[in-house]
């Protein structure tokens, strides 16, 4: 029972410290999202003024070599080229800090038109680039199959996007976990897949990680259990995702997992007319 209890607490601790942590999160994206909007906007005008120059270049083309008008026009391509990546290098950031806003500050049980596709990408790789960032040498192969047309659905988005943000946790630890072993030929992968079926989308995640026991199994849901050590997971994440799938979304969500070969989830969810 003590053990039960400073468990228990370590937990709570571990939670309180995520709940400043999303506040301190929420403040980092919007102080983020105002230079973002500068670099986008200052990329179009340079962009703008470029093809200004070019006109003028054009009108006074005859006074160049042709050498020189080639390396003019090798320039310019690559410079258009450049600027089109900020553009969307930057937009792909905002949306980010824009889910993550929504995330925090979204109200509560509120349904809204959502592209899910485009969500599940985004949270498929701020999971992997979060691993990255705390899990040395990190790397996997993410194969990803969305089924194109699909138009938005209703979705509460910040709380499905935390359903997917929880099972790619999960995915990510999972495989990361079993190369940790140092297993001859090992390739840790990831699949995703975003499809209709049934008037139902369907969400499914598959890993080759490490797989689950026949007792994580059975506590898969079990508030506070976790087979991450201390400080790495509150137990909560499989039981607040279900919730948000099965009793928000009135979908359902599945599993299936084998020791030492991999696991997969999926999220069957009803469209919403």
């Amino acid at each position: 029972m003590e053990q039960q209890i400073e468990s228990l607490q370590q937990q709570l601790q571990q939670q309180e410290k995520l709940a400043s942590l999303g506040i301190l999160s929420a403040g980092i994206a919007h102080e983020l999202q105002n230079p973002l909007n500068f670099v986008i906007n200052f990329s179009k005008l340079s962009d703008k003024l470029l093809r200004d120059l070019m006109e003028i270049v054009e009108e006074n083309e005859e006074k160049l070599s042709d050498d020189d008008r080639e390396e003019i026009g090798d320039i310019v391509v690559d410079l258009k080229e450049n600027l089109g990546k900020i553009v969307e290098h930057s937009e792909r950031a905002i949306s980010i800090i824009r889910g993550i806003l929504l995330v925090s500050r979204g109200k509560e049980n509120e349904f809204l038109p959502t592209d899910v596709c485009k969500l599940v990408k985004e949270y498929v790789w701020l999971s992997y680039h979060a691993m990255r960032a705390n899990c040395k040498n990190f790397n996997i192969s993410i194969h990803e199959d969305y089924q194109q047309g699909i138009p938005p659905v209703m979705a509460i988005p910040q709380d499905l996007s935390r359903a997917v943000l929880n099972v790619m946790n999960n995915a990510c630890y999972a495989v990361w976990k079993r190369s940790e072993s140092m297993e001859e030929g090992y390739q840790p992968e990831v699949y995703v897949v975003v499809k209709t079926a049934d008037d139902n989308i369907v969400v499914s995640f598959s890993d080759n990680g490490v797989g689950m026991t026949d007792e994580v199994k059975q506590r898969l849901f079990e508030n506070f259990f976790t087979t991450k050590p201390v400080g790495q997971g509150t137990g909560l994440g499989m039981a607040i995702t279900r919730d948000i799938i099965e009793n928000k979304h009135g979908g359902k969500m599945t599993f299936d997992s084998t020791e030492g070969v991999g696991t997969s989830f999926t999220f069957i969810i009803p469209i919403r007319k």
